[in-house]
């Protein structure tokens, strides 16, 4: 039997019906830069995710810079991030010139360790930037205290936890903005790249926006305001009529082209009608796995006061390799998120981190492997990779 560790094919097969005429509707509409159907999911996905704002981008990376920017991170700063996550992540902070500053992580759910975060501030920490990793929450109650005590702000990776939960709110929603990712093998992914960020107040939304469209217009100028410590309605614009406006090519900021393609928000309205039951369903397959691997593995875990959403299911051993080359020869695919931490990685060679610095992220980049757990695996497939991983231990 042939099992890969995800497929696109089976969803879209599922969901073709819907949509196809979706797809074909922003065609027909020729809306395919921003318009309504972005403004449209962007408003559907605010309200499932319980968010007072919601700004849709071209991708997940960018959200991060988006988001970064918007709560005032500039060159310079420093963020504080953990090290075993998607390069993206840190890299997102290093593009606007501000520094990553590694923390170590919980061994038991790959989340930032809190307790780790206090002693790496400084006087140039301007945000923390947790990741709910693989769809674990991070303990947002820890890392809000510790920014409201430094006056730090906080911007929540949410790139792989779409769904997921920390006490009954969904994540994306309990920091100052939340980022998103809708690559395609996400648990609510487009048939491209997409992104989004949702935002706590309407003047960080409003220079998310900005930022997303070259800081233009009458936008970019309220924008510049507000990140020059002033307020929006202090800026004073001309009316304007007849449909001439006289600051569509005015740019107050250094912005981004990072608009969401309609064809994206078209085919994500359809997928966010399925999210519940996508994340339902994900749930039932880490738990058919919890309960029937052996021993010889560590199991994933979650916080007790969260939801999973179980973007993926990591099992963690000291034998990855020949685990992974086993499972790879009976046909199982398999992920090995992530093989080397961050702070290891050669493009942060000049921070200064050497190997044993962070024992924690570097022993799960050592130890984890990830099975296949998408919404479409059949019940024969689910029991065919349980009986490899444990015949590879029984041996």
């Amino acid at each position: 039997m042939n099992i890969p560790f995800f497929d696109l094919k089976r969803q879209y097969e599922a969901l073709r019906a819907e949509m196809e005429p979706a797809v074909l509707e922003v065609l027909a509409g020729c809306g395919y830069i921003g318009g309504k159907t972005v403004e449209d999911f962007e408003r559907r996905a605010a309200e499932w995710l319980g968010a007072a704002h919601a700004a849709a981008c071209s991708n997940g990376t960018d959200a991060l810079v988006l988001a970064l920017r918007a709560c005032g991170v500039r060159a310079g700063d420093e963020v504080i991030t953990t090290p075993f996550t998607f390069f993206a992540t840190a890299e997102a902070v290093a593009s606007i010139g501000a520094v990553p500053v590694f923390a170590d992580i919980l061994p038991d759910d790959f989340t930032l360790d809190p307790a780790r975060i206090e002693e790496k501030i400084t006087p140039k920490t301007r945000a923390i930037l947790p990741v709910h990793i693989f769809g674990a929450p991070c303990d947002m109650d820890a890392i809000g205290e510790i920014a409201r005590r430094h006056g730090l702000k906080v911007v929540e990776d949410a790139a792989q936890a779409i769904g997921c939960e920390y006490r009954g709110r969904k994540i994306g929603t309990t920091a100052d903005a939340g980022c998103f990712s809708f690559y395609p093998t996400k648990n609510l992914g487009g048939v491209g790249d997409g992104g989004m960020v949702t935002a706590s107040d309407p003047d960080t939304a409003l220079v998310l926006r900005s930022l997303r469209e070259h800081g233009a217009g009458k936008q970019g100028a309220r924008a510049r305001a507000l990140l020059d410590g002033g307020a929006a309605e202090t800026v004073v614009l001309q009316e304007t009529a007849g449909g001439y406006d006289p600051y569509k090519y005015c740019n107050s900021l250094i912005g981004y082209n990072s608009r969401l393609d309609g064809i994206q928000a078209a085919a994500l309205s359809v997928k966010l009608n399925h999210l519940e039951e996508f994340n339902r369903r994900r749930a039932e397959i880490a738990e058919y796995y919890s309960r029937n691997l052996c021993g010889a593995v560590v199991k994933p875990s979650c916080r007790p006061e969260g939801r999973h959403c179980w973007h993926q299911y990591v099992i963690r051993t000291a034998r990855k390799d020949g685990l992974c080359a086993f499972l790879n020869s009976q046909g199982v695919g398999v992920g090995t998120f992530y093989p080397i931490p961050l702070h290891l990685q050669k493009a942060f060679d000049g921070l200064g981190y050497r190997k044993g610095d962070l024992p924690n992220a570097e022993k799960a980049a050592a130890e984890t492997v990830c099975l296949p757990i998408f919404p479409e695996l059949t019940g024969e497939e689910l029991e065919y990779v349980v009986s490899r991983v444990n015949a590879f231990f029984a041996r």
